[in-house]
């Protein structure tokens, strides 16, 4: 296996494997019912995007969405922005996500570094979705208002958010590894009306106490009323917060408040690359067809599965995850660290569940492979059907490493998608061969093409990711932006009418593609998105700072380097206490996984003509682009600034430091 190049076949699905596909039932079903045919992936690709409304028609029928009222029309125009999907159509996510009628069978299994194990049932899930829905509206909430959660990958946070969705409120969250200021640049955009939140959580065997950060948040979200402490690591209670517990005392019927498909399920948000975080508002039914066609039809997710994501709730990934509950499967939460106390808690996790699709990112798997880890043999992944990989590119040896130490008979999946549609854009079919270092394929309904400057299409080369036919999942509007402006320049300004992604892509002649990193400057760590904006507003906010930039240098098969540039005021040095007090402020403030490898102090920023930073430029110059191809020093409002990047590029590359 290690003969093997990037390209050429690593696994290849049996007849038998190939029939027992949903994927290959879809194609069976599409005949019987509407008469056609396809002979191959890409035959049924095509079709999915040339025929849009036919397509998403038939995903609406074989996953049998349970709606109040079915739709009027598939889709008015093929417009973008602004496609209008399934007018008249009225249902409700949490209806959809709560149908197993199995009651006794696991619906959620948890544990983290502190507990063990908790599995909630199909009857005690739907028991408290209710309870807490009931309270909710006790408590004035009401269809259309929002409720946020700084809260971990606990049960707690999942039945917080199907019993909000329940009843027509909007949900939104972030993780509690997010400090204090990313949160309220957040939160306080969408003015929710409830906040739930953890007392603290665990990471990589430390407590971290979050009750100053739920004051705070109290106080500077003023359009709250009401604050729900989850108790979660030391069972603290705080003044002025209603227990978690107190929402669940009342017994109640589960009912869903049936709401339009464009109704708002939850808000994501953008890295806030280029300021305030953008909220993403995404749609009930959007997310209820995009995720029966990725999770069922793609990925193969039937009521017999146990899936898991390792992702927190700051991730779309964990919104993802409660795809699982559509196809009435079990979901597996972990909150923690994937190394702590070593890298096998999350292989023991799979055989203890009996998990048989496991998702992570691209570095846990290459940090993985370098630390030496093998599960193969050391733990029974039997039931381990399919490895999901996402968040980067994963490298040949980290093809190479999963067929020779996880499992040599299993589908490894690798996508690509985005925050912005909660979904991918490419990834794998499980009815084709895994090419090492390859995503099999364009998604089912994504129109994915590579552009060049010119918006041309290129095959077999690099270009920029467009999707240039809507999908129902894309963002129904940013919050607050009330003439479309912010929508508007964050996709489509590049190429009018096609959304413009931000990732370097190149599709060949046979289908598959090759993720090349972003083309825009959000940092991604770990699978974390997170915009330079955040790390700015931490890192100069520090007294002996004047400016910085910040500088994530991610290369196809190498770890991710975050490098931090900063202009220091006269007089001060970069010693080991100012170090120790810039990391700590971004761990406290912004993410710990968003600490710089590197810190250089620097005389000047380069900036634009108009002040803006250079960003994407000095990264290229750091990745040993070509310097004459991607600065334009006439541009620029000081180009005496590039030297000292110039001859740091040099010495990066020659030495091959990452």
């Amino acid at each position: 296996m290690k003969s093997l190049t990037d390209g050429q076949i690593i696994w290849e699905p049996t007849k038998e494997q190939i029939e027992q596909t949903v994927l290959t039932q879809y194609v069976k079903w599409l005949k019987e019912k509407k008469g056609l045919t396809f002979h191959d992936y890409h035959e049924l690709w095509k079709w999915s995007v040339d025929e849009l409304e036919e397509f998403w028609a038939s995903i609406w029928d074989y996953c049998d969405v349970k709606a109040a009222r079915k739709y009027d029309r598939v889709l008015a125009e093929q417009s973008m922005p602004g496609a209008k999907w399934f007018e008249g159509a009225r249902l409700n996510y949490a209806e959809n996500a709560l149908l197993n009628d199995q009651e006794e069978k696991t619906a959620i299994f948890f544990r983290s570094e502190h507990i063990r194990q908790q599995e909630v049932s199909w009857k005690e899930l739907k028991e408290k979705v209710a309870s807490v829905a009931h309270s909710l509206r006790k408590l004035g909430v009401k269809s259309g208002d929002r409720v946020v959660a700084y809260m971990p990958n606990i049960p707690e946070t999942v039945i917080a958010f199907l019993a909000t969705v329940s009843i027509g409120a909007i949900w939104s969250s972030c993780s509690p590894d997010f400090g204090a200021r990313s949160v309220i640049d957040r939160f306080k955009q969408i003015e929710p009306v409830v906040l739930l939140a953890v007392d603290g959580y665990q990471y990589n065997g430390k407590v971290y106490d979050k009750t100053p950060v739920i004051l705070q948040l109290k106080q500077e979200l003023v359009s709250v009323k009401h604050t729900v402490l989850v108790p979660y690591i030391e069972k603290k209670s705080l003044e002025d917060t209603i227990p978690w517990d107190d929402l669940l005392k009342e017994k109640a019927e589960l009912s869903f408040e049936s709401v339009p498909f464009d109704h708002p399920l939850w808000i994501l948000y953008s890295s806030g690359t280029t300021g305030m975080p953008k909220p993403i508002v995404q749609g009930h039914g959007g997310i209820v067809l995009e995720h029966f066609k990725s999770t069922r039809i793609h990925q193969g997710m039937t009521s017999e599965d146990t899936v898991f994501w390792f992702t927190t709730t700051g991730w779309m990934m964990w919104n993802l995850l409660m795809g699982g509950l559509l196809n009435e499967g079990t979901i597996v939460l972990y909150d923690g660290s994937p190394s702590f106390p070593n890298m096998d808690v999350l292989w023991e996790l799979a055989e203890d569940t009996g998990m048989t699709f496991f998702g992570t990112s691209a570095p846990f798997l290459t940090n993985s492979m370098k630390l030496g880890n093998k599960p193969l043999g050391k733990y029974d992944l039997s039931k381990l059907k399919a490895l999901f990989s996402t968040g980067a590119p994963l490298s040949g040896d980290g093809y190479k490493w999963v067929y020779e130490n996880v499992k040599k008979d299993i589908w490894l999946s690798s996508s690509s998608g985005g925050t912005d549609v909660c979904a991918g854009f490419v990834g794998g079919v499980p009815t084709l061969p895994v090419r090492i270092g390859e995503i099999q394929g364009r998604a089912l309904g994504v129109c994915a093409e590579a552009f060049d400057e010119h918006g041309q299409t290129l095959i077999n080369e690099v270009g920029e990711l467009v999707i240039t036919k809507p999908m129902p999942s894309m963002p129904l509007y940013f919050w607050n932006d009330q003439d479309g402006t912010r929508y508007y320049e964050s996709y489509f300004d590049t190429y009018p009418g096609i959304w413009k992604h931000g990732d370097w892509i190149k599709l060949d002649d046979k289908g598959s593609c090759i993720i090349y990193g972003r083309s825009d400057s959000t940092i991604n760590r770990s699978g974390v998105r997170m915009g330079t904006s955040d790390i700015y507003r931490v890192v100069e906010a520090i007294d002996e700072v004047m400016e910085s930039l910040v500088i994530d240098r991610e290369v196809l098969g190498r770890r991710s380097s975050l490098l931090l540039f900063v202009v220091l005021k006269p007089g001060e040095r970069l010693d080991e206490s100012l170090t120790a007090k810039i990391k700590e402020q971004i761990r406290g403030h912004v993410s710990p996984r968003f600490i710089p490898d590197q810190i250089h102090v620097v005389e000047q920023i380069p900036k634009t003509l108009n002040g803006k930073k250079m960003e994407v430029p000095i990264r290229k110059v750091l990745l040993g682009f070509e310097f004459d191809k991607v600065v334009n020093a006439d541009s620029m409002g000081n180009p005496e600034s590039l030297q000292f990047f110039k001859e740091l590029a040099l010495e990066l590359n020659e030495k091959k430091i990452f």
